[in-house]
């Protein structure tokens, strides 16, 4: 069975690239007691979830024991670092070069940090691959090669040369934050859970839904399940964990349950899978039931009209983004006019007039003249910070808290429905 984890281990030496790939829980790719090899430096890759996906931003090096390191900026020339990404299922590599180092600096623990070149469209970063013929977004095997080319500065003289390095754990603050679990049901899924607040109180409950590309892959010789992608491809369940969103919500669970495969292939039939989900956290945790609301995209964005379709009492509000109701791919209607026009959850749909996957008339606008008392927000394009995205990724300005009406963010409006 592959199953990437979140935390990946290969040995990187010197010029020489040398790749032992180890078991997930292994802190580094050789020596014993997670040790790097005697004389090694040890390095961990540092990510970010940026709006088309996640991508490694900095190494840094420990370089503790090298001994006497001057604190300060470092020259950008003294290190190499070469990526290489493949595709665990496919073999495909994604990309093979180096990375540009834009700033180093050492600090006054012998840390040596490498900031590298990094945004929307710029290549050799991503830690996911998508395997256009299966639809699939997948965790890439990562493999960082460091190579010293210059000395640095140890109080007045040259530090010796570092001759081998050790790559340890991919750390991405954010996706870290959320724990892993398993349901009963089988249905992977991640939590996160917002810090305690003075006396304990309960808290509201942000469900995710992802889109079809962050679904399972259990066909085709494949057994790829792997409660990653789902936090790691955007930043849809994310942006509800920024300090922003927390403050609205007056601190939110977010939890993302994954799909085996996809939302659409059997719709009512997961419905009750994410409902067991939701039952589990609530029996775990101190959630208000009162202030659950769904969330989804594409897929999800069809899975979320389900969930309230199904469980009519259950949500506070619901946030179709760029969902599926009309047919697709010769299935449906995904969700019967009646269905929607039935539908008395606070909703508030998000599309973009540009959207070539999902048509934004036939599904988002279609479901917001049914929909009583509806919300939409009909963008004409995904443009963020200058940066033009498919019109298919709307997600992005929920993750940003974009939409308004009526004075209103879309976060405000949520944290103030109650079922």
């Amino acid at each position: 069975m592959i199953t990437p984890m979140s935390r990946r281990t290969f040995l990187a030496a010197g010029t020489a690239v040398a790749v032992a790939s180890l078991a997930p829980t292994a802190a580094f790719a050789a020596g014993e007691g997670n040790n790097p090899p005697a004389g090694s430096v040890p390095f961990t890759l540092h990510a970010e979830v940026l709006d088309s996906g996640e991508q490694v931003t900095s190494v840094t090096l420990d370089a503790s024991r090298q001994g006497g390191l001057k604190e300060g900026d470092l020259p950008t020339s003294a290190f190499i670092v070469h990526a290489r990404g493949t595709n665990p299922l496919t073999g495909t590599v994604a990309y093979d070069m180096d990375r540009t180092v834009t700033a180093a600096r050492a600090d006054n623990r012998g840390r040596i940090v490498l900031e590298l070149e990094h945004g929307e469209g710029v290549p050799g970063g991503a830690t996911l691959g998508y395997i256009v013929s299966a639809g699939r977004n997948v965790m890439l095997d990562l493999e960082y090669t460091i190579t010293q080319v210059e000395p640095l500065p140890q109080h007045g003289k040259a530090a010796p040369q570092i001759k081998s390095f050790t790559q340890g754990a991919l750390i991405d603050p954010e996706v870290d934050a959320f724990s892993h679990h398993v349901a009963a049901s089988g249905l992977n899924y991640r939590l996160f859970t917002p810090p305690e607040r003075g006396r304990s109180q309960k808290r509201p409950l942000i469900v995710w839904l992802h889109g079809g590309g962050e679904g399972g892959l259990l066909t085709g010789g494949n057994n790829y399940y792997d409660n990653e992608t789902p936090l790691r491809a955007n930043r849809g369940a994310l942006g509800f964990t920024t300090d922003e969103a927390q403050g609205l919500f007056g601190g939110a669970y977010v939890v993302a349950p994954q799909c085996p495969s996809m939302w659409l292939a059997d719709g009512p039939a997961f419905a009750p899978l994410i409902s067991a989900v939701i039952e589990e956290v609530c029996a775990a945790h101190s959630v208000d039931r009162d202030r659950i609301h769904v969330v989804g995209c594409s897929n999800g964005g069809y899975m979320t009209l389900k969930m309230i379709v199904e469980n009519p009492e259950a949500f506070a509000s619901a946030v179709p983004i760029c969902p599926v109701v009309v047919p697709f791919n010769s299935t449906g209607p995904m969700v019967p006019d009646a269905q929607l026009a039935a539908i008395d959850t606070p909703t508030w749909l998000i599309t973009s007039a540009d959207d070539t996957t999902v048509d934004p008339q036939a599904n988002t606008v279609h479901a917001h003249e049914l929909i009583p008392e509806s919300i939409m927000s009909l963008y004409q394009n995904v443009t963020w910070d200058g940066y033009k995205f498919p019109g298919h990724w709307s997600w992005i300005y929920a993750a940003r808290n974009d939409p308004s009406h009526q004075g209103a963010s879309l976060w405000k409006w949520m944290a103030e429905q109650q079922r």
